[in-house]
């Protein structure tokens, strides 16, 4: 399994800790229990693993994100685009847009980011 994916169940803790962090471990599981229904033992299992994976941090009792919520999905799509198109990202968009048309905007916003890349 890839270090940047998460499931359903992973994805909407995730959101819990970076929507309030930080926070005491002992407000994430008050947080847990409300929210998806869990024991304090699935939260601090779930913490854990994704301590493990260098997400978030739990040191002292304060819970925090070691990545910001941006830069997992920044590091999440990459993986995608690396697993799936084999690193191509003209591949990633040919891809795409061969099922959903792309506005002005886009076509535009594109457009900046390729002459910011330009070397």
């Amino acid at each position: 399994m890839a270090q940047y994916r998460l499931g359903e169940v992973e994805s909407a803790f995730a959101a819990l800790i970076w929507d309030n962090e930080p926070l005491a471990s002992s407000r994430l599981v008050e947080l847990c229990a409300e929210k998806l229904d869990w024991k304090k033992s699935t939260t601090y299992t779930v913490l854990r693993r994704l301590c493990e994976r260098g997400i978030f941090q739990n040191e002292g009792g304060t819970v925090s994100a070691r990545i910001s919520r941006e830069e997992f999905a920044a590091r999440q799509s990459e993986e995608f685009v690396d697993q799936t198109f084999d690193g191509s990202l003209p591949q990633f968009l040919a891809a795409f847009t061969r099922r959903k048309k792309l506005s002005r905007e886009e076509v535009d916003q594109l457009q900046r980011l390729i002459d910011e890349n330009r070397g």
